[in-house]
């Protein structure tokens, strides 16, 4: 499994953020769902590194995320919500910026590459300012995957795009699943349903469901993924 959680948890003072969860993800995309403050962007940041976990352990690729946090963090793209980016920067320069911090080997090929996988062949020579939404999304993704990492977190990927925006980014996501394990968070039901091939729902701190979207249809009698949903976190 490239993403091993084992008892994870997070306290903030007296706050109980994620309280020992466990679950495993490999190849595919893994849909990380809960209600606002239920922990996912916690357990996303514990992921990456970014923050260390109270107890537990989680591993990425074989690597200990906080003993050996620099070899997770060279397997791993990550794509906040709030989708960082240099305004002022053309999108290939950009890129370029992000290769060179990466030590990436023949940084023009890859950032061509990846310029066409993410769909940004039209746009990458305007400054990332004068996109759409749903190109800075792509500019947010193509960083995520420049150094071709095997694992990519992408928290609200496709938060406020438009529907013809969506369908393109829900492609791109199912597209990287295919070799990579993907870590989508959403709000969005139709989202997970269009990309996901397994859904972990958490709940306070704690994980409520955890099996592929058919198993969990088929545990709640084929209700929609939305009803279940509420009832799991109500």
């Amino acid at each position: 499994m490239s993403i091993s959680v084992n008892g994870l948890t997070k306290v903030y003072g007296v706050q109980t953020a994620v309280n020992g969860i466990s679950f495993n993800a490999g190849p595919g995309v893994l849909g990380f769902l809960g209600p606002n403050g239920a922990g996912k962007s916690t357990t996303m940041k514990m992921l990456t590194g970014f923050i260390p976990q109270t107890e537990g352990s989680a591993m990425v690729c074989g690597f200990d995320t906080v003993k050996q946090s620099l070899q997770v963090k060279s397997r791993i793209g990550y794509l906040p919500e709030s989708n960082p980016l240099y305004m002022d920067m053309y999108v290939k320069e950009a890129l370029g910026f992000v290769a060179s911090i990466h030590g990436i080997h023949n940084p023009a090929q890859r950032i061509a590459e990846v310029i066409e996988q993410t769909g940004l062949t039209p746009e990458q020579h305007k400054k990332i300012s004068q996109l759409s939404k749903g190109y800075k999304q792509r500019v947010g993704i193509a960083q995520a995957i420049l150094h071709n990492p095997e694992v990519l977190i992408l928290d609200e990927p496709t938060s406020g795009l438009d529907p013809n925006q969506l369908i393109g980014i829900r492609q791109l996501i199912r597209d990287l699943g295919a070799t990579k394990t993907v870590i989508l968070s959403t709000h969005i039901m139709q989202e997970v349903e269009a990309t996901c091939n397994r859904v972990v729902i958490i709940n306070k701190g704690n994980i409520v469901a955890d099996d592929t979207l058919q198993g969990i249809k088929q545990a709640h009698n084929g209700q929609s993924l939305e009803n279940i949903f509420i009832s799991l976190t109500n």
